[in-house]
């Protein structure tokens, strides 16, 4: 807090845009709070002068790796930023939901929506059952054999209802440092970028007006670009890694300890991890020009999301919502 009040005494702390990320404990996730919140009451005179993207970085993979404190924490934020990033084990965690299928992950966007006001959602890192409708062609060879993530998004609508859109990419054998930043930092300039060009940057929440589908919200064609550029530079980051991989695989580093016996031979293995581990940092000031201008973006088009509510109220997921289920046979769960 100490930085920011720095930052008001020299008059620096005009910000139209805020981005949030990792925080190490709840003290810290409750002053981000209050440095957004304090934004926010500034700009109420003038609807669409401030837009807070929330990173609630809680874990992933089922396991929380911040202090378990911080996740009420961060659910207090939800009602004051204008959009959440979490990933489908943080969505979880925020929403109380747990997301197996389709109508899980709607019931859990609907939530954040309606119970925590939230005006924009996007899931990073998700895992469920492709289909041949919502698969990009070109920029993802052999989908067939090769894992699969998505995301899902959505911006309610005025009576908080969700408007779902999904983009599936092909996961690269490579475990990369650094796309959760890059992914939240792009979406930032993109998503600006789509508001401006859709006129809602005057609207509250650069929310669009309700007849807009989900494939066409700025959210969606911001997240369109941040993906194809995010897939350039991952596969050239993966080639860099391949390559790092096979110098030391055979033993082409000269860097490495020459020495022997059991204290040269862990030193050996850790200078090893080292460099695969820097190989595998995104590299993003290399491909600058994938940034600037994503190539291929019609390979990652956004793709509709249909849940009929007949399948809500079969998922094995209890409705906390409060919605009236209806009768078995009504509906299935379907992607158009």
């Amino acid at each position: 807090m100490k930085l920011w009040e720095g930052l008001k005494d020299a008059r620096i702390d005009q910000f139209d845009m805020m981005l949030s990320g990792y925080c190490p404990s709840a003290g810290v996730v409750d002053q981000v709070g209050k440095i957004g919140r304090e934004l926010r009451t500034r700009a109420a005179t003038k609807p669409g002068s401030f837009f807070w993207v929330l990173d609630p970085v809680m874990g992933d993979n089922g396991r929380v790796y911040v202090a378990e404190d911080e996740v009420p924490v961060y659910r207090s934020l939800l009602k004051d930023a204008d959009l959440i990033l979490p990933n489908q084990f943080e969505a979880e965690l925020l929403s109380d939901v747990k997301i197996h299928d389709l109508a899980t992950m709607k019931q859990a966007i609907t939530k954040l929506h309606q119970a925590h006001k939230t005006p924009h959602v996007l899931i990073t890192s998700i895992r469920l059952p492709p289909t041949a409708s919502n698969t990009p062609t070109a920029a993802n060879e052999d989908m067939s054999t090769s894992a699969k993530l998505s995301i899902i998004g959505s911006t309610a609508t005025s009576d908080l209802k969700p408007r779902l859109f999904r983009i599936t990419v092909t996961v690269l054998p490579v475990f990369f440092s650094g796309t959760g930043d890059m992914f939240a930092s792009l979406m930032v300039s993109r998503l600006r970028q789509e508001a401006r060009k859709a006129g809602v940057m005057n609207k509250p929440n650069w929310r669009s007006p309700d007849d807009v589908e989900g494939p066409d919200l700025p959210l969606a064609k911001a997240a369109e670009k941040v993906l194809a550029s995010m897939q350039a530079v991952l596969k050239d980051t993966a080639a860099h890694y391949e390559s790092a991989a096979g110098q030391v695989q055979q033993g082409e580093d000269t860097q490495l300890n020459e020495g022997t016996g059991e204290e040269a031979s862990e030193e050996k293995d850790t200078m090893r991890h080292v460099k695969l581990t820097r190989a595998a940092e995104v590299r993003v000031v290399r491909n600058v020009r994938a940034l600037r201008d994503p190539p291929n973006v019609q390979d990652f088009k956004a793709q509709p999301v249909a849940v009929d509510i007949a399948d809500e109220a079969h998922s094995e997921q209890p409705d906390e919502l409060g919605v009236v289920k209806v009768s078995a046979g009504q509906g299935a769960v379907h992607q158009t």
